[in-house]
């Protein structure tokens, strides 16, 4: 009796959640969400201090592909020391979103992808907009501009997904975008 109820209870939440799945989910967001989820996901990243440029597909039939990935992470590298580190690929996930809202499919130029310590600990003493503990440290964050984009475009676009911190730099034209806590200054 006792499993009868409990089988019976399952069959109810079941049916429960597959009614709210099936308005909520499969028509509103369900299809658009496997959609975007297999959706190959490219970018094509300039880094302007070494002159490197590079075009990749990052993610393909449902997950991220590692030389790809190997291949952003040496790109982004701190060009002072040549440390490599991985790149947050929830990252690379923004910026492409980002060209995706601003309708471009420009290169992304990079002033800064990962900084060792010792290259933030550097900038941090030379200026105070470097902050101690960078989110650049960890493969999380990101200065860059698109060209042909408007700069204030590009922060009001990165400053609506609320997928992370947003720092405009106009008189050093990039915007900082990173994956942290959402924030802007």
């Amino acid at each position: 009796m006792q499993s009868h109820r409990r089988d019976l209870l399952k069959g109810a939440l079941g049916l429960a959640g597959g009614l709210a799945g099936g308005f909520a989910g499969a028509t509103m967001f369900g299809g658009a969400a496997r959609a975007a989820a297999v959706e190959p996901r490219s970018l094509s990243l300039l880094n302007l201090h070494t002159g490197e440029k590079l075009k990749a597909t990052y993610f393909e039939g449902g997950e991220y592909l590692p030389d790809a990935l190997e291949a952003m992470n040496r790109l982004l590298r701190d060009f002072r020391t040549g440390d490599v580190h991985p790149i947050a690929p929830n990252l690379l996930d923004l910026v492409n979103t980002l060209q995706g809202r601003l309708d471009t499919t420009q290169t992304v130029h990079v002033i800064s992808g990962y900084r060792s310590p010792h290259t933030n600990a550097l900038l941090h003493e030379r200026s105070n907009g470097v902050a101690t503990k960078s989110l650049h440290m960890q493969g999380l964050a990101m200065d860059i501009r698109i060209p042909g984009v408007e700069l204030a475009d590009l922060r009001n676009a990165a400053l609506g997904l609320q997928r992370g911190g947003v720092g405009y730099y106009p008189s050093s034209d990039f915007v900082h975008v990173d994956v942290g806590r959402v924030r802007r200054w």
